[in-house]
């Protein structure tokens, strides 16, 4: 499947911002430079639907974008950066909390440097996640930096902190557009099943 159509729809950071919605929204978490907005890019084919930055920290607001007038894709702040200030950084879990504790329909696409260990902060994202009762997948950025036999020996580094089978996750490179295909047929399945609950 492919998507046909997106645009930006708002910014926000209070819960009485967020767009009026009663669909499924797929959100995109991850450390800052992590890939979030290549990767909506990537899925949305658009180059600059999503800004991306080489500043890391950028993205301060959560962004709402409509797909395909019938889903919501929501880009989250990007957390773990080091050289912003404490009172900022706060800021940002407040926000990022606040959404994941809102009564919204969303699926959250928890994303990870492949060619990192994860960190506290992935960890202890993940503890949120699972603390909030929210439905989440892991997916893996910038897959294209290690060839099969480095990915391989990455994938038991991060075994030793994490605990997925590999058919459980999403592998990708916005660079490339690797694992585009994989991702956004399963929006699209997980969108249907939230459609025919509905009814």
């Amino acid at each position: 499947m492919e998507i046909k159509k997106a645009e930006f729809v708002k910014s926000a950071v209070l819960e009485k911002d967020y767009p009026e919605f009663n669909g499924i929204e797929f959100s995109f978490i991850g450390r800052s430079n992590v890939g979030k907005s290549s990767l909506i890019n990537s899925l949305t084919n658009r180059r600059s639907l999503a800004r991306t930055s080489k500043t890391p920290g950028r993205t301060q607001l959560i962004n709402y974008f409509m797909i395909d007038n019938e889903i919501h894709f929501v880009d989250l702040p990007g957390y773990g950066f080091a050289k912003v200030p404490d009172a900022v950084k706060r800021n940002w879990g407040k926000t990022i909390e606040t959404y994941l504790k809102s009564d919204r329909e969303k699926v959250v696409f928890l994303l990870l440097d492949l060619r990192r260990v994860p960190t506290k902060d992935d960890l202890e994202m993940l503890q949120w996640l699972e603390h909030y009762d929210v439905e989440y997948y892991i997916v893996f950025t910038k897959a294209d930096k290690l060839s099969n036999n480095e990915k391989f020996k990455q994938l038991k580094e991060i075994k030793k902190k994490l605990q997925f089978d590999n058919e459980d996750v999403f592998f990708t490179s916005a660079l490339k557009n690797s694992g585009k295909e994989e991702l956004v047929d399963f929006i699209f399945e997980r969108w249907e099943e939230y459609t025919k609950d509905s009814e």
